[in-house]
């Protein structure tokens, strides 16, 4: 494609409000990623979209996730830190969040001798999918586990489904860190479908989940910086926002002129609706949270389209029944 041929689609493109300064993370370094010391011997990489975790043990390396946008980049930082610390760069084992190949698709660039741990779910999915890149995990637990490895301490915990059936918590007590992926991106609005959540009241509620524990310090899993506390509160405040004010779009928007105009395209007329239902639903929400979450601009109506059902499928609300 031309410079020309840029330059004029980019002009046919919408203009989105400006990223907050403390939406973004650190500078990336010449290879594209960042890795930083969380707590102690715990830190977290980053190729400012993707996010993992590694712990270095006296026994070895111990990956929390494997996203393949970060790649080879995952060894390299591990051999900087090991390198710098005069620790074992070898990773082994990984702890899957979850069975999604956007997160755990670079593990089989470790020894297939590295002992790989997730939920049970996670390895029933693994093994249906049957993805060279994301070997199953050998070892499962199906409602709380804790590792005890090379002398640290790692608590696993499924709390139900939320993001996917398999997403759990990972929580590191003795370094202050809490990681749960795709719920909370620190910074930013979910992304299209509420980060593509397959279950939206447990997507909710892993917020409360989250907050339950004691800790410090928030690896999401996306863009380029941890978390806090007030980010996950903050972020349970805008999904609240969107429920409240679905409901109000529920009640308030007529469906009538779309049947009208669409007659019998059932289909036509419904989405015209619905897609009027997310557009009142999302208004006020962008409107609050422009300049405070990145992109709420962007994906607020995609979120509260996917809210708006489940308001409706799985609350049964504003359901009709012929009389």
């Amino acid at each position: 494609m031309s410079t020309s041929d840029v330059a004029t689609l980019t002009d046919t493109m919408p203009d989105y409000a400006p990223v907050p300064a403390t939406a973004l993370g650190p500078a990336l370094n010449e290879q594209g990623y960042h890795v930083g010391r969380v707590e102690r011997n715990l830190y977290w990489v980053t190729d400012g979209v993707y996010q993992a975790a590694f712990l270095t043990t006296r026994d070895g390396v111990v990956l929390l996730d494997a996203p393949p946008t970060i790649g080879h980049n995952l060894q390299r930082a591990i051999d900087e830190i090991a390198a710098a610390n005069g620790v074992s760069n070898r990773v082994t084992h990984i702890i899957y969040s979850h069975h999604h190949a956007d997160h755990a698709g670079a593990s089989f660039l470790f020894d297939k001798n590295v002992v790989r741990i997730g939920h049970e779910e996670t390895r029933r999915l693994l093994l249906r999918d049957d993805d060279p890149a994301r070997p199953a995990n050998e070892e499962t637990f199906q409602d709380r586990r804790t590792l005890e490895i090379g002398g640290e301490r790692i608590d696993l915990a499924w709390h139900g489904a939320n993001h996917s059936p398999d997403n759990i918590v990972i929580h590191l007590p003795d370094h202050d860190t809490l990681m749960l992926i795709d719920i909370v991106n620190p910074g930013w609005a979910p992304v299209y479908l509420a980060n593509l959540t397959e279950d939206i009241p447990g997507y909710v509620a892993a917020h409360a989940n989250a907050l339950a524990y004691p800790w410090k310090h928030y690896i999401g899993g996306h863009m380029g910086r941890l978390g806090t506390r007030d980010d996950v509160t903050l972020h349970q405040q805008y999904m609240a926002d969107i429920a409240e004010s679905s409901k109000r779009a529920i009640d308030s928007v007529d469906l009538t002129p779309y049947f009208v105009k669409y007659g019998e395209n059932a289909w036509a007329a419904f989405k015209g609706g619905l897609d009027e239902m997310a557009r009142t639903a999302a208004a006020p929400v962008i409107e609050k949270y422009t300049g405070v979450l990145a992109a709420a601009d962007v994906f607020t109506e995609s979120t509260a389209f996917q809210v708006m059902q489940s308001i409706r499928l799985d609350l049964g609300a504003a359901l009709f029944v012929h009389p």
